[in-house]
């Protein structure tokens, strides 16, 4: 008997897809052209998504280890995605753009130009000049007591 038969004899153990089969049947039927989905149909893309979610994050985890770090963040996902082609070309759209760190923001502040210096639109004025008083405004006094 070949061999192939033979390691396919051994393996009865049925093939389970890691996401919940009724979950993703309603997150299919969330497409108003699909009424009504074939079990296969449903077991087949429920491997195939659980599938891909384990290649992106494989090559996700490729990023990280690049970098010697141990925490994945949203910027390697981004890479991973950007590197594979036919992923990029319908996901990348779709992640959410990494948000600037405190750090990063603090040194961007420290080395732009202060606000006033900056060339204003053509068209528009500062807003800042809108909560100044004009030069020949008098000064007005509160009386607190």
């Amino acid at each position: 008997m070949p061999r192939s038969s033979m390691a396919e004899e051994e393996n009865t153990e049925p093939v389970r897809p890691g996401f919940p089969t009724p979950r993703v049947k309603r997150i299919m039927k969330l497409d108003k052209d699909i009424n009504k989905v074939n079990s296969e149909a449903l077991f087949l893309t429920t491997c195939c998504a659980d599938l891909f979610l384990r290649f992106l994050v494989e090559k996700s985890a490729e990023i990280v280890a690049e970098k010697k770090r141990k925490t994945l963040k949203l910027e390697d996902l981004r890479i991973a995605v950007k590197r594979h082609r036919p992923t990029s070309d319908f996901l990348l759209d779709s992640l959410p753009i990494p948000t600037v760190s405190m750090d990063r923001l603090v040194t961007d502040r420290a080395q732009s130009r202060p606000i006033a210096e900056k060339p204003v639109p053509a068209g528009t004025r500062r807003i800042d000049s809108f909560f100044r008083k004009s030069e020949n405004e008098a000064p007005t006094e509160t009386n607190d007591s």
